[in-house]
């Protein structure tokens, strides 16, 4: 039996291996190069477009956990995030390219695999997985459109200017990860107060691009918010944000700074980073007046500028199930962040997750059942709540999970309650495998 897996992406991709695994042949359509998105910059499958980073792999915190059960469960993409692993500290950041370059060759080699590169326009008859991602074509949203019977809903995503190590001013600049937890990974630009009060009069009075009508309706997604929308809020917002100094002293100096801009590195060979928490949408020359104006990044070579884009999710309560599996028809699920999950690690976990139901489904098989005591049930069951007023996208949190009786003490100690919800999951989903 054949299925038709549309998007190349990090969530289609895992969709398209986990059926191949369970015997099923795929078609898996990826539009470009054929045609671009306002996004992406290459033709490769799984690429990292905004960030580098996964967020954390430390099991007490939500996103770490959620690694972990795909570990658990088997995603393909994870365990090549881990092999392509950069330094970021305690956060699971990779070397994009060599990723999406390594997700590309088991895809190409994948005797069960059929890569087609062609925009689809209508959603396709018999069994599919729809992972178009949250830049899905207009004509391709149309028809998703048009069968459910309903708008999309959209909200805003940006991306972080990327620099050249090599330019930056290291008698400024200092490597360290905050509280000196894990490498000292991070590239930190410290201003004092003058510097920061110079750096934010020039990013609240910067051109921004101007939005189109049909954009100015959408709204942003409150993780991923621009730079500006943040220093918008009160000028202090950012140096408790992003632009926060605490845990970051450089050993030379021993000063403790007003803010620390901090850099990420972005690819293997370490010469390119990225600014943490600049996505924006500023106008380029507005943007590269606003970087050299951070000490130490005065004369850096700016490799790519920050952009925005409106990114598109289906209304999952109404159209899915827990499974991802659409209500009105049972052939077809969506994964990835057109179901309403954001961020990498969540678009790599929905694929596997749809990958496997369908896979089950056609094999006369149960679906894979997953408790809301898991991170990733628990975001399959918040995306597919029916009570929801007014839907917004979600990434993992410890708040969907299924509340869990203990003492007022061990609930107050986040730490240890967390603890306590990653053990939980991990037996339980342990356990759910020895059946």
């Amino acid at each position: 039996m054949k299925v038709t897996v549309v998007g190349g992406g990090l969530a289609g991709c895992e969709a398209a291996l986990q059926l191949a695994k369970r015997g099923l042949e795929v078609d898996l359509y990826e539009m470009r190069p054929q045609k671009m998105t306002g996004a992406h910059t290459g033709e490769q499958l799984a690429e990292f477009v905004c960030s580098n980073s996964l967020g954390s792999y430390d099991t007490g915190v939500a996103s770490g956990l959620l690694k972990k059960e795909m570990q658990i469960l088997g995603s393909y993409l994870i365990e090549i995030a881990f092999q392509n692993k950069v330094p970021a500290g305690a956060a699971l950041a990779i070397d994009r390219n060599a990723f999406s370059s390594e997700v590309s060759q088991l895809i190409f080699k994948n005797p069960k695999i059929n890569l087609i590169r062609k925009e689809l326009t209508q959603i396709p008859e018999g069994p599919a997985i729809i992972a178009s991602g949250p830049l899905t074509s207009e004509l391709f949203a149309n028809s998703i459109k048009e069968f459910a019977g309903e708008e999309h809903l959209h909200f805003f995503d940006a991306i972080a200017p990327i620099v050249e190590k090599d330019s930056i001013d290291f008698s400024k600049a200092f490597y360290a990860s905050r509280y000196d937890k894990g490498e000292a990974s991070y590239i930190n630009c410290p201003m004092n107060k003058e510097e920061y009060e110079n750096f934010y009069n020039i990013l609240i009075n910067a051109p921004r691009i101007e939005l189109k009508d049909f954009e100015k309706k959408a709204k942003f997604f409150e993780s991923c918010l621009p730079v500006e929308v943040l220093a918008s809020r009160g000028v202090d917002t950012l140096r408790y944000g992003p632009l926060k100094p605490v845990g970051l002293v450089d050993k030379r100096t021993g000063t403790v700074n007003y803010a620390v801009v901090q850099l990420r590195q972005d690819n293997l060979s370490a010469s390119l980073y990225n600014l943490v928490g600049f996505q924006t949408n500023l106008k380029w020359g507005a943007q590269k007046e606003l970087i050299h104006s951070i000490p130490g990044l005065e004369n850096a070579n700016i490799i790519r500028y920050g952009v925005m884009h409106r990114n598109t999710f289906v209304n999952s309560p109404k159209l899915l199930n827990k499974f991802l599996q659409c209500k009105k028809r049972n052939d077809l699920f969506f994964a990835g962040q057109i179901t309403g999950t954001e961020g990498y690690t969540e678009s790599i976990a929905t694929g596997m997750y749809a990958g496997i139901n369908l896979a089950n489904y056609l094999n006369g098989e149960k679906f894979l059942d997953l408790s809301d005591v898991t991170m990733l049930g628990a975001l399959t069951t918040y995306i597919s709540f029916e009570g929801h007023k007014h839907f917004q996208p979600v990434n993992s949190n410890w708040g969907i999970l299924a509340e869990i009786d203990i003492d007022r003490k061990t609930r107050k100690n986040k730490k240890l309650k967390n603890e306590i919800l990653a053990n939980r999951s991990i037996s339980y989903l342990n356990g759910l495998l020895l059946q």
